[in-house]
């Protein structure tokens, strides 16, 4: 069976992610194949709209993408594997061909919705999320950056919400993401088999008509905003790491503390590079976002030798060696060098060579 089910049914295009005992982690296999189906489907008059969604062991929902799959960087990285280069040019596309599709996208987004899933769900034109929903952009555990767009969508939380999610890592549950402007919708999961079948059975007129239903479906919000916003915002609107881990610290609550307590387990120089990416992000389209993006993990894999990759490292002490303690350098926030961190942001290639140089 495929990684990835595309077929059409009723008058909805229906993927499946369908490699469960990978929480259907992203292969460039699953890029290419969801990529295919959506360019087929934007100009195929039967398909008035698209519908994703993930499965775990049991079947349909229950997990929906757990992100890119690491191991594979990782492989490719210490080997040389040129598909990592592929594998990134590929899945920005694909992010990029989602926010700006012509036609209704409605991303399911139940179970463990982080990274690579983010980004095939994030430029959906209807998100619903469940009780299930596990949602976060947690890139900076392995010394990588929220890339698929990250800097987009973060940036423009309320506040300074996306600083606190992107440096952090935090995982947001359904009812939280839709409070973060990270989802549409909320709706609990037994509702799902009916609706994605109501989806495929119903005649109906236009692809607008696809998505007013389906947001009539939403249940209501229990809570009626995020707890700790306004230390998020004081705190992560500082002008630097350094200065917000300084007024986490020197706070006396319990969230500032342990908010303090798990940046400091997270990449000092990724940390410094994440919030110039967000701030540099609020100013930019998506496509200039996502090509920002193209060069940032291209100085994170490629540009920096394999034994000085934060990245590497990062995956190296969470996916392969597992023992939690990755050694990052350097070692502290404080001790990170400004034009260091500059140097990321340079473009390795010019404008017009850029391999998302045709994305507008």
């Amino acid at each position: 069976m495929s990684d990835v089910i595309a077929q059409i049914e009723g008058r909805i295009g229906c993927l499946t992610l369908n490699r469960p005992k990978a929480l259907n982690a992203l292969s460039l296999d699953m890029v290419r194949s969801i990529t295919a189906a959506l360019l087929a489907w934007q100009t195929d008059p039967q398909v008035l709209a698209v519908a994703v969604r993930g499965s775990n062991k049991e079947g349909p929902f229950g997990a929906f993408c757990a992100g890119g799959d690491i191991r594979f960087f990782h492989q490719a990285a210490t080997t040389g594997d040129p598909r990592l280069e592929d594998f990134f040019t590929e899945e920005y596309q694909l992010n990029h061909l989602i926010h700006t599709y012509p036609k209704p996208y409605v991303a399911l987004m139940d179970g463990i919705v982080m990274g690579g899933g983010m980004g095939i769900s994030q430029g959906a034109s209807v998100r619903v999320v469940t009780e299930r929903s596990k949602m976060a952009m947690p890139e900076t555990n392995i010394g990588l950056f929220p890339d698929v767009g990250g800097g987009y969508f973060l940036s423009r939380c309320p506040g300074h919400l996306g600083e606190y999610l992107g440096l952090t890592g935090h995982m947001l549950n359904g009812e939280e993401a839709v409070h973060a402007g990270l989802a549409d919708g909320y709706m609990t999961s037994g509702k799902l088999a009916h609706l994605w079948q109501t989806l495929i059975d119903t005649p109906f007129e236009n692809g607008e008509a696809v998505e007013r239903w389906v947001i009539t479906q939403f249940d209501r919000l229990q809570k009626t905003g995020l707890e700790n916003r306004a230390q998020m915002d004081a705190a992560f609107a500082q002008g630097s790491v350094v200065e917000i881990l300084h007024q986490l610290e020197s706070a006396a609550d319990d969230w500032s503390k342990l908010t303090a307590q798990t940046l400091r387990t997270r990449s000092p120089l990724m940390l410094h590079v994440v919030l110039a990416q967000i701030r540099r992000a609020r100013k930019l389209s998506l496509a200039d976002d996502l090509r920002m993006e193209r060069d940032l993990v291209r100085h994170c894999f490629a540009l920096r030798p394999v034994a000085q990759s934060e990245t590497v490292e990062g995956i190296r002490a969470l996916a392969i060696d597992k023992d939690h303690k990755p050694r990052w350098h350097p070692a502290r926030a404080e001790d990170v060098n400004v034009e260091e961190v500059a140097a990321f942001f340079d473009s390795p290639w010019p404008a017009h060579a850029h391999p998302l140089r045709a994305l507008s």
